[in-house]
């Protein structure tokens, strides 16, 4: 009897929290403790075009989900319970079952206005595996703060031009062009991780499009004797775009700090740029020619006022 009654009780509690909790917020936990039990379910449940945040709260855990925020579901925000100990994790990569670069994700993120906290997104294919995506983003206007992104080669996938993404104090490593693509992206105070010798960007910025992917007061570093001759980036397009101002980077970027993708044509669209790097791997006089070491004045255009301004400005909170 104090079994059951007990029981009650604790289904009317539950019950009553979730009655206090706002239409806007969502709980997803693997043991059923909340509304949902997978996050594709409570991004499901998301009414299309809401134009108010909905906040999806997810417990800890390893939710094993090849993840899609579609473009109707807009101004979802996804909040871990720990950035550690909350991951969102799949293991596709290119060359399987048909599957390409694109399609290799195991979090899509389609919908505007999206924002992440405290998350890891994984992709555990390995590193022999080829293009493997752990986060692959379409969407404008897209924040992720305090979140891990962790893969090999292709991590981090910034997919369409003329689109904007901000991410704070994030943690990002892979091993070959693990963040690459055509959007413009704000990368700051995050921690850069290189896992083997390779290249960082793989930028395919349209010409027309003023940034590319730009770095604040980020860190630059490696994981292992593996990584000890890193470039900063290399053109996937020719006018690739990327900047690196006042960062810390570790003697494992090597002096030339950029590569021309075996294609010297390259060197003339190519738009790479640094300001006042630091650390054994800042070497300025020994940078390829073709690169510029930015000017005070020209720094200061660096903001994220600037960088995400144009036709429709953004402002990240």
């Amino acid at each position: 009897m104090k079994t059951t009654l007990l029981t009650v009780c604790l289904l009317l509690l539950l019950a009553l929290l979730a009655a206090a909790r706002p239409a806007s917020e969502l709980v997803v936990a693997p043991d059923g403790s909340g509304d949902y039990r997978t996050v594709q379910a409570a991004i499901n449940a998301v009414p299309n075009q809401r134009a108010t945040t909905t906040v999806i709260r997810i417990r800890k855990g390893v939710y094993r989900e090849k993840l899609v925020v579609p473009t109707l579901k807009t101004h979802i925000t996804l909040v871990g319970e720990d950035r550690d100990q909350t991951i969102l994790t799949y293991d596709d990569h290119s060359g399987a079952n048909g599957i390409d670069t694109y399609s290799s994700y195991s979090v899509l993120v389609q919908g505007n206005n999206f924002t992440a906290e405290n998350l890891t997104f994984r992709n555990t294919a390995g590193r022999t595996a080829g293009q493997a995506v752990a986060l692959h983003v379409e969407a404008d206007r897209a924040v992720f703060r305090n979140c891990r992104i962790v893969g090999d080669q292709d991590t981090l996938f910034l997919a369409a031009g003329h689109t904007r993404q901000y991410f704070l104090n994030c943690h990002i490593e892979g091993t070959t062009d693990f963040i690459f693509g055509a959007s413009t992206a704000v990368f700051d105070r995050c921690t850069i991780v290189s896992k083997k010798n390779s290249h960082i960007t793989a930028a395919s910025t349209p010409p027309e499009q003023p940034y590319g992917f730009v770095f604040l007061n980020c860190q630059l570093r490696a994981d292992s004797a593996l990584a000890t001759n890193v470039s900063l980036g290399r053109p996937w397009r020719p006018a690739a775009s990327v900047a690196y101002l006042r960062c810390e980077m570790g003697p494992h970027i090597r002096p030339a700090g950029w590569d021309n993708w075996k294609n010297s044509d390259n060197e003339k669209t190519a738009r790479y740029a640094e300001y006042q790097s630091r650390g054994p791997g800042a070497q300025p006089a020994r940078r390829v020619a073709w690169s510029r070491q930015l000017s005070r004045k020209e720094a200061a255009q660096y903001t994220t006022r600037r960088v995400f301004g144009g036709p429709q400005p953004w402002q990240p909170r």
